[in-house]
Formats: structure tokens, sequence, C-alpha cells
């Protein structure tokens, strides 16, 4: 189920808005129902206010309904492994579990399986500022 989630993933990333950082991102979720959404990350001259492909991906999900995200791809073309950033890893655990799957990607495919709790063990979590 992962290879599909891979190529959604990158294809994203072909679409990125990267001209200053030449780093094309791209990133793909999965939800419960089996449904997708893709981003790619998109930069502005007043760099570093872009926004992650991770980011993007969240306001479509956002935007189509939300559910619970079961697994995330990410790819970056420049980088094997290519990660959430640390913001990116807070604005995933806000909609994801501690055992929601994240798939680090290479060119090829996915490279390594980690959860969202071994990349963001002591996040923020909502239910603590009530």
């Amino acid at each position: 189920m992962s290879h599909d989630l891979f190529e959604a993933a990158k294809t994203a990333m072909a679409k990125a808005y990267a001209p200053y950082s030449k780093f094309p991102v791209g990133a793909a979720l999965r939800t419960d129902d089996g449904r997708v959404f893709t981003g790619a990350n998109v930069e502005v001259a007043s760099y570093p206010e872009g926004w992650c492909a991770e980011t993007t991906a969240l306001a479509h999900y956002v935007m189509g309904g939300g559910g619970r995200i079961v697994e995330i791809a990410v790819i970056a073309e420049r980088m094997a492994k290519c990660s959430p950033c640390g913001g990116c890893r807070q604005r995933l655990a806000e909609f994801c579990r501690p055992d929601t799957k994240l798939y680090l990607c290479d060119n090829t495919g996915v490279a390594e399986t980690v959860t969202m709790g071994d990349m963001l063990p002591y996040g923020f979590r909502g239910d603590s500022l009530k």
C-alpha cells in the first residue's frame, strides 16, 4: 500500500515551486478511508515565508474533510530519506496518532518506515492545553 503513496508524493514533488532553495519536496497523506491528499513545498521571495510540502498536504486534507491519517510519505528530489522539519512534525502530530506510519522516501521508493511517535516523541498535544 505504501508504493502508491510514494508515487503520489513523487508526483506532488514535481509540482513544487522551489526557485530559491532548488530543494523540491513532496508529501502525501492517506486517511483510514483510503483518501490521499498531496502537497509540495511553495517558496516565496520573502524567504523563508513559504510553506512545506507537508503543510500543503495538510491544508488539502483539512479542506477535504479530514479523517484519521494512517500513512504519510515524504520525498525530496536531492535528499534520500527526507524527514519532515520540526514545525511539520508538530503540524502532522496535530492530526496523527503516534503509531501513524511515516515513509521516508528516496527517488526509487520507501527507504525507511518510522512512526510519528518516533519522529516527535514529546510533541505538544491539544488535550494538554485545556
